[in-house]
């Protein structure tokens, strides 16, 4: 029960960052303490950059996504340059708030926020081509639509939902789509989507909820439907299709068709 619950707490993105800001933070406390025998000096914003730039190495090493590097680079710096400049306490009350509004799903499911890249639209585009034109496609945890959004442009005869339920992620998708006619953004758990009434179900999450996405996947969706996974495998159940994607920490696209129907 233990290790269960460590390698939980561990998986959580926004911990893993406190993780290296503090262990970088340990690291430079010592640094800056062996260079004073020296004797050297660094300036404050000196040793700031400095903790930025290790808690973003150490942020890199333990799994985080590119994007949380910039956060934990800036985290320090920022700090130190909102003190100089004398900005009030509520500056920081808001961008903890902020960042709460983005990571909501990091903190509920142990999903970060993944942003699926270039290739993996293509792949995606070249997979549905070989669909039916008037495809139903949702996409579980939307992010900012980016992938959605492209899509359904690409297919104008279909009908695509997404599902987030991060507050500001989902409000910035719903805003984007609000002029594609095929395409809607719904503020639901994914957990409380039908699945039946989709042909093809892709997400973009992460090793925690694949085994129980899994389960539903198979009460839920129709034979001769697709469920597509972005790097993250079904444990102990072989993909029919793998389409390479190679982008960042994206690997390939995972393909599931479901039981009844027979694999293409």
């Amino acid at each position: 029960m233990h290790d269960n619950t460590h390698s939980a707490f561990i998986r959580l993105p926004l911990l893993r960052a406190l993780l290296a800001q503090g262990i970088a933070l340990a690291l430079v406390v010592v640094m800056v303490y062996l260079l004073a025998l020296l004797p050297w000096r660094l300036s404050l914003f000196s040793v700031a950059l400095l903790q930025g730039a290790l808690a973003a190495l150490i942020g890199w090493r333990l799994g985080l996504s590119r994007w949380w590097s910039w956060i934990n680079f800036a985290f320090l710096p920022a700090l130190f340059v909102a003190q100089q400049v004398g900005l009030p306490g509520w500056v920081y009350l808001l961008g903890f708030v902020v960042l709460l509004l983005i990571n909501w799903n990091s903190l509920r499911e142990q999903v970060p926020l993944y942003l699926s890249g270039r290739r993996a639209q293509q792949q995606l585009q070249r997979f549905l081509s070989e669909c039916e034109p008037s495809l139903r496609f949702v996409d579980l945890g939307c992010g900012t639509a980016g992938t959605l959004l492209e899509l359904a442009r690409r297919f104008p005869r279909g009908q695509f939902v997404g599902v987030e339920t991060a507050p500001l992620v989902f409000l910035c998708a719903w805003l984007r789509c609000l002029l594609q006619d095929n395409c809607r953004i719904r503020y639901i758990n994914l957990w409380q989507v039908d699945l039946a009434a989709f042909d093809v179900v892709y997400c973009f999450l992460s090793p925690v909820p694949m085994p129980r996405l899994w389960g539903k996947a198979q009460a839920e969706m129709q034979p001769g439907s697709w469920l597509i996974s972005n790097s993250f495998e079904v444990p102990g159940v072989a993909a029919d299709r793998l389409l390479e994607i190679h982008e960042g920490r994206q690997t390939q696209l995972l393909l599931w068709q479901m039981k009844g129907a027979d694999i293409r």
